[in-house]
């Protein structure tokens, strides 16, 4: 997707203020049993499509809103994903700012995901 200049020059400046992460890191974490969160902020209708196995669904729209009702811990483990790692980005400056200690962006997201062949639930 080709993406605006404005869109991404915030998404660059968010990536100056948060961590990343890359499905290997991801997959080796939820093997280890750690527990964490892995948070999707894609569209409804990005996530009907299909999305990580195990993920929690919590649209860019309305993230903030919500997050702290369902990850109410300010210190819990968070990984946010997307479609390619620019909204999760944007999403992760945003948690950080809410208080949210160890957030971080998975890079390349759905896209990289399912390129890894990594597990993912339909539906």
């Amino acid at each position: 997707m080709q993406h605006n200049p404005g869109f991404l020059a915030i998404v660059e400046d968010a990536k100056t203020r948060i961590r990343e992460t890359d499905v290997v890191n991801v997959l080796a974490l939820r093997a280890s049993g750690a527990a964490f969160f892995l948070v999707d902020v894609r569209e409804d209708n990005e996530w009907a499509k299909g999305h990580m196995a195990g993920a929690v669904h919590l649209g860019r729209g309305v993230l903030e809103r919500d997050v702290e009702t369902v990850i109410p811990d300010k210190h819990a483990k968070i990984v946010l994903t997307c479609g390619g790692g620019f909204r999760s980005a944007l999403a992760a400056d945003n948690l950080q700012r809410m208080g949210y200690t160890d957030v971080t962006s998975l890079a390349g997201g759905w896209r990289a995901w399912n390129e890894a062949g990594a597990p993912v639930e339909h539906g």
